[in-house]
């Protein structure tokens, strides 16, 4: 049965369930058992950001752009994780509580990806013929 509320065990679920698929998905599993050590740490540390993005708790302390610029990710991998996000938040909670997880994670999602893979001095425009 999905909560309607969102509270940290929920968020904890959430995390946990997500991140158990996650790790067994062909194309995003191997980044994950790459680039996590310890799981245990790992999962709290994302309850805790869940928890400060979602009900303003201030529990999670670090920066997760710095830790992403780390790692090998692709675009590609973006899609598959909010498809999983979004699979999961639906399962743990009732379909508002999961579209604002969705939303806010659509939202994190388009950071992430702004930072890590927009070079606007990389892009070339060519002149318009017009002028």
């Amino acid at each position: 049965m999905a909560a309607s509320d969102i509270t940290e065990p929920a968020i904890a679920t959430l995390v946990a369930r997500f991140y158990g698929k996650a790790r067994r998905d062909p194309m995003i599993g191997p980044l994950f058992e790459t680039a996590v050590k310890d799981w245990d740490e790992h999962l709290d540390r994302i309850s805790d950001f869940w928890s400060s993005v979602m009900l303003t708790s201030g529990r999670y302390k670090g920066n997760p752009m710095a830790v992403h610029l780390k790692h090998p990710i692709e675009p590609r991998f973006f899609d598959r994780w909010l498809d999983l996000w979004h699979e999961t938040a639906g399962e743990v909670f009732d379909a508002d509580a999961a579209a604002r997880f969705g939303e806010k994670a659509e939202n994190i999602a388009a950071s992430l990806k702004l930072a890590l893979f927009y070079r606007p001095g990389e892009l070339r425009v060519s002149p318009s013929p017009n002028r």
